[in-house]
């Protein structure tokens, strides 16, 4: 098969949406080792706690930020049909994620109050919440490589 060759114009715009989603997937990396070893740690929960509060902060936020702007900026530019499921998965995926952020960061922001277990553990919902995006995004990297229908 041919390679699909995109004009120059097109380089930068993807080269956005790429390094944006690189960098929101080694941000939730972090904010999920750093919480679980929070979880796991007697000693210098209150420092890995708030790591992974400021991570969601200033990591995940810039680039899901960076992802979305490189996404519509290259969807502007391509003529690809509205009804392509990789362009359906990556919206569903990326919508969802914000949603799921916002909500991991609000954990993270209590638990980094009330220390990393917490009333009702909230080290491990900021865990399960950052995995479960993980996997989200995977998927969606899955989709955006294969580009299925």
């Amino acid at each position: 098969m041919v390679a699909t060759i995109r004009p120059d114009a097109w380089d930068f715009p993807l080269f956005l949406h790429v390094a944006g989603a690189m960098l929101l997937v080694g941000a939730l990396v972090v904010v999920v080792a750093s919480m679980g070893s929070a979880l796991r740690r007697g000693d210098g929960v209150e420092v890995l706690t708030g790591l992974a509060f400021r991570t969601l902060l200033l990591g995940v936020l810039p680039a899901y930020i960076l992802m979305r702007v490189g996404a519509e900026w290259i969807g502007s530019k391509e003529d690809v049909p509205d009804d392509v499921d990789w362009i359906g998965i990556g919206y569903m995926v990326s919508d969802a994620g914000l949603l799921l952020w916002i909500i991991a960061a609000v954990v993270a922001w209590r638990a980094k109050r009330r220390g990393a277990a917490g009333p009702g553990g909230l080290g491990r919902t900021v865990v399960v919440l950052s995995g479960v995006l993980l996997v989200a995004y995977a998927v969606a990297i899955w989709a955006m490589t294969t580009k299925p229908g």
